[in-house]
């Protein structure tokens, strides 16, 4: 982020966004001091200021670093999805970098996520990909949810997934949302942090208002 100082906040945004080549309204800002003067005079307000293509070059650049003292050489693909990013990463073995079960990948995105969330001072979603085996992987964990929903529909039965990645329960969540007489909801910590698939009699998507 880049630090301005102004007589007042709407002076400060409009020298930030000329400076980055954005509308004020594309900034994000977390004011750090404000000034009060006598008669307006030495009135001043300072914030760190940033914009999406602020994220993407940081990301960018993070990357490279990280590549670079792991000796590997990567192509790196960045692109802005709504408030976040799609990063897709190739390099001359991927599979070293996607690891078992995709273990190093998710590595890669805890640690990229982390950098990016402490430095921009949010929550900036972030997905790291290679060979789209995180799409193919969001596919296949779907598939598996979708067929043990239907099943707790028909038994009533709850069923508890195996332990799995945050970005991956989120799917889950979001997939079997609209699904009929099914909840979910996450539990356990770190490692073991797993998804639960519960029967709820009360949803249903026909029934009367």
């Amino acid at each position: 982020m880049n630090k301005y100082t102004a007589k007042t906040l709407d002076e400060l945004l409009k020298n930030a966004a000329n400076d980055k080549h954005v509308e004020a309204s594309e900034l994000t800002y977390f004011i750090i001091e404000e000034k009060k003067g006598i008669l307006g005079i030495g009135t001043s307000v300072t914030a760190e200021v940033y914009c999406m293509n602020d994220v993407k070059e940081f990301i960018f650049n993070y990357l490279g670093e990280f590549f670079t003292e792991l000796n590997h050489e990567i192509e790196v693909e960045i692109v802005q999805q709504n408030d976040g990013f799609k990063v897709m990463l190739n390099a001359e073995n991927n599979a070293i970098l996607i690891g078992k079960n995709g273990q190093t990948l998710q590595s890669i995105n805890t640690v990229v996520r982390g950098a990016v969330n402490s430095t921009f001072k949010k929550r900036i979603p972030v997905l790291i990909d290679i060979n789209n085996y995180k799409v193919d992987r969001y596919a296949k964990v779907k598939a598996m949810a979708k067929r043990i929903a239907r099943t707790v529909q028909k038994t009533k039965v709850d069923a508890v997934l195996d332990p799995m990645p945050n970005d991956e329960r989120k799917v889950i969540h979001q997939f079997l949302t609209e699904m009929d007489h099914i909840k979910t909801e996450s539990e356990g910590e770190g490692s073991h942090r797993h998804l639960k698939i519960m029967y709820d009699a009360s949803k249903s998507s026909d029934k009367a208002e």
